[in-house]
């Protein structure tokens, strides 16, 4: 499948699980929600995220998925450097391809992201 098209669903993906993760967290007055979730699903604290877990928590399979997702071609974003928004674009592009082959795996790493 296209590295942007699992981007594209990796984005919605990973902004639900961040979603539920707060409110199950407690957050119920929607600004709050709003302000936590940037600490997740804004492109810089995305390529934050994917640093850490290239590091310690990816398989070298998985790896392969977000340099494939960080290597697409796609538009350049006009709130954040280009290397920051392909790095955000890898990350959903794995969490989309996890959504569509390994849920259990897609569980896991969710769970680290939002530790």
């Amino acid at each position: 499948m296209n590295n942007l098209v699992l981007a594209y669903l990796g984005d919605a993906v990973f902004e639900l699980y961040v979603r539920d993760y707060l409110i199950k967290a407690g957050y119920v007055k929607v600004k709050d929600l709003q302000k936590k979730s940037i600490n997740y699903v804004s492109a810089t604290n995305q390529a934050i995220i994917i640093d850490r877990l290239v590091d310690n928590f990816l398989t070298t399979d998985e790896i392969d998925i977000v340099k494939r997702g960080r290597n697409a071609h796609s538009h350049s974003s006009k709130s954040t450097d280009i290397i920051t928004y392909k790095k955000s674009t890898g990350l959903e592009a794995l969490v989309g391809y996890l959504y569509l082959n390994d849920k259990s795996r897609l569980d896991e790493l969710m769970t680290e992201v939002l530790k």
